[in-house]
């Protein structure tokens, strides 16, 4: 079941190794085949030279295993929150990435100082408040997903304009269109994440990059008239 999409859901969990976004078995790439209304997301704790295409877990939107050996990443529920609302997602990622995770345990946005920020990010990158005692005891990953969309309607953002969000105290979720540009957002991300620290530790009185400038380079590669790259 869901062949194809087990064999990318795996690459894209190796990307994330690969591109040193993970340590041990942190991390997890998910993907939802919405006609079927079924998700693929690796499993939870299984090493990642070890994975294979055959352990990728299938749940339902209610979180129930449909097909698979192991137990589905314990950050599943707040993957699945993510596709109820936001139906324009194909994939979502959560790492614990050094520079994002610092962003997040300090919790600060992250700051958009410049057009390489612009380019992926519409304007700062969200930090969402802290989860309460009673939101963590009560159903700890649900709540997690609960507050990314909280802050996101809160701020008054698009999530495909700002695709990831720093979750205060814990880490990055990204998401796209498609679980690889999830994952390419998550690298982004984190690039991102250290040059603003950087620049902080230069200038710590820096200001937000000029709106005309981060507007004309988000505007260009993802506008009506976006003319980055090749048609």
């Amino acid at each position: 079941m869901l062949e194809e999409l087990k064999e990318r859901v795996l690459i894209e969990n190796l990307e994330l190794d690969k591109r040193g976004l993970v340590t041990y078995t942190w991390g997890n790439v998910s993907a939802i085949d919405r006609e079927k209304g079924l998700i693929v997301i690796k499993p939870s704790g299984v090493k990642y030279e070890d994975m294979k295409a055959e352990d990728m877990v299938i749940v339902d939107l209610e979180g129930n295993v449909v097909e698979g050996k192991y137990r589905p990443s314990s950050d599943t529920a707040t993957h699945i929150e993510l596709y109820l609302k936001y139906t324009e997602l194909g994939g979502v990622v959560h790492t614990h990435s050094t520079f994002a995770t610092s962003w997040a345990q300090s919790c600060n946005d992250i700051p958009a100082l410049g057009t390489t920020h612009a380019d992926y990010f519409y304007g700062d990158i969200p930090c969402t408040r802290r989860l309460s005692e009673l939101e963590i005891e009560r159903a700890y990953e649900v709540e997690t997903g609960k507050v990314i969309i909280e802050t996101i309607e809160k701020r008054g953002i698009k999530a495909i304009e700002v695709p990831g969000i720093i979750v205060a105290s814990h880490g990055p979720f990204t998401w796209g269109k498609t679980p690889e540009e999830a994952v390419h957002n998550a690298v982004v991300l984190e690039e991102v994440a250290k040059m603003a620290y950087y620049t902080k530790s230069i200038n710590p009185g820096i200001k937000q990059a000029d709106k005309y400038l981060q507007d004309k380079h988000y505007l260009r590669k993802h506008g009506a008239n976006a003319y980055y790259g090749q048609k």
